[in-house]
């Protein structure tokens, strides 16, 4: 079972890997105006569909090879807790990194770092409102091995969109609130069915 979860897992993060790249390339025949077409323009109507289509795209090929690695990687390790759960802390680092730069950005956006941070965010506080010790050490191990991404939610880096970062972050921390795996006791009873105890 463990196995075919992890094929799953390596398949559906490729594949948005190479989505990507598709992206990349076919914006590339296309040409810039590609980018301000599909890209997030902030406070601007024309630019709300850039917070679907910006992500998947982006201005060059190092931002586009910074992103693939991390993207694969949170994305395999989300994905092992099943497709359901990964596909809500995708939509919510999505949307909120996509809102946050409409509403607060400085110019023109594209890139899936946003949701590469909310992926990241999410494995980094799962194990706490999940209260797994093997969630909270792979969060520990991330941390040393990627922790200087944190950085990237600070306006530190000209031409970086830290409103991205931060607000897609933000909504991974908030599918992990809302994913959080509730434990409470069960009671059995001879007379009836079991119930549960505590908050649901």
């Amino acid at each position: 079972m463990l196995a075919k979860r992890a094929r799953t897992a390596l398949y559906v993060s490729l594949g948005l890997a190479a989505l990507i790249w598709v992206c990349y390339f076919l914006s590339m025949f296309a040409g810039p105006a590609a980018l301000r077409e599909l890209g997030i323009l902030p406070r601007r109507v024309d630019g709300l569909d850039g917070i679907l289509f910006g992500p998947l795209l982006h201005a060059g090929i190092n931002h586009l090879l910074g992103n693939t690695l991390p993207l694969v990687l949170f994305s395999f390790l989300t994905l092992l807790e099943g497709i359901r759960r990964y596909l809500v802390v995708l939509a919510a680092s999505w949307l909120a990194s996509g809102l946050g730069v409409w509403l607060f950005g400085g110019g023109l956006t594209v890139g899936i770092s946003g949701v590469v941070f909310g992926l990241f965010a999410y494995l980094m506080v799962r194990g706490i409102y999940n209260r797994d010790i093997v969630q909270l050490l792979l969060g520990g191990a991330l941390f040393l091995v990627y922790g200087s991404l944190l950085w990237g939610v600070l306006p530190v880096s000209i031409g970086v969109s830290w409103q991205a970062h931060l607000f897609g972050a933000a909504g991974g921390v908030l599918a992990a609130v809302l994913l959080s795996r509730r434990n409470p006791s069960r009671r059995t009873s001879k007379s009836g069915p079991s119930r549960w105890e505590g908050p649901l």
